[in-house]
């Protein structure tokens, strides 16, 4: 059976991995958690079922073969979740923190997403549809940050595309929002 119960304890998804990335930080006081960003990562682009987001998201990539794995060796970012193609879920900085996942950008004229909202990526790119599972377990997630923080709402679930036009395509045209909104409660 894919489907479970998802709840949250202390600010991290129970019974779930949790490697926690050292790329986060504190959220500024005054803002709350009311905005969800969906985002696609694979790496290299188009490579699936490898390690590398993982690393990635702890600062543990090393040099490799791969010249894409090398330009971005030191760049420091993380989202809250990442979803895996397989299902697997894996958790890297807690909810009530600031994770480093939108970069610049902007949402209902107010910058800094990152301040205010939690990002999870699915493993994906733009061109490929994503996984089945990948939805259901989205949705799961969606569906228990609604019911925990209560300054979400299921109107403010957006893309990065969204909040970083002409900087980002993800999580790209295949996502299936309607499919989603359907699954959220």
């Amino acid at each position: 059976n894919t489907h479970m119960e998802i709840n949250i304890k202390n600010h991290l998804l129970k019974d779930i991995k949790f490697l926690q990335s050292p790329n986060f930080d504190i959220r500024p006081k005054e803002s709350s958690i009311s905005l969800i960003v969906l985002h696609s990562i694979s790496l290299p682009p188009t490579v699936f079922g490898n390690n590398y987001v993982e690393e990635f998201f702890l600062n543990e990539l090393s040099i490799s073969k791969d010249e894409y794995l090398n330009n971005i060796i030191d760049i420091k970012v993380s989202s809250h979740i990442y979803i895996k193609r397989t299902g697997e879920i894996i958790q890297f900085v807690p909810f009530d923190k600031r994770a480093w996942h939108a970069g610049e950008s902007l949402y209902e004229n107010i910058p800094n997403c990152n301040d205010y909202s939690i990002g999870i990526e699915l493993e994906g790119c733009d061109d490929i549809v994503f996984e089945n599972v990948q939805y259901i377990k989205l949705a799961e997630i969606i569906n228990s940050l609604l019911a925990y923080y209560k300054d979400l709402s299921s109107k403010r679930i957006v893309s990065h595309s969204d909040i970083a036009p002409g900087r980002k395509s993800d999580p790209g045209p295949l996502f299936d929002w309607k499919r989603l909104k359907t699954m959220i409660k």
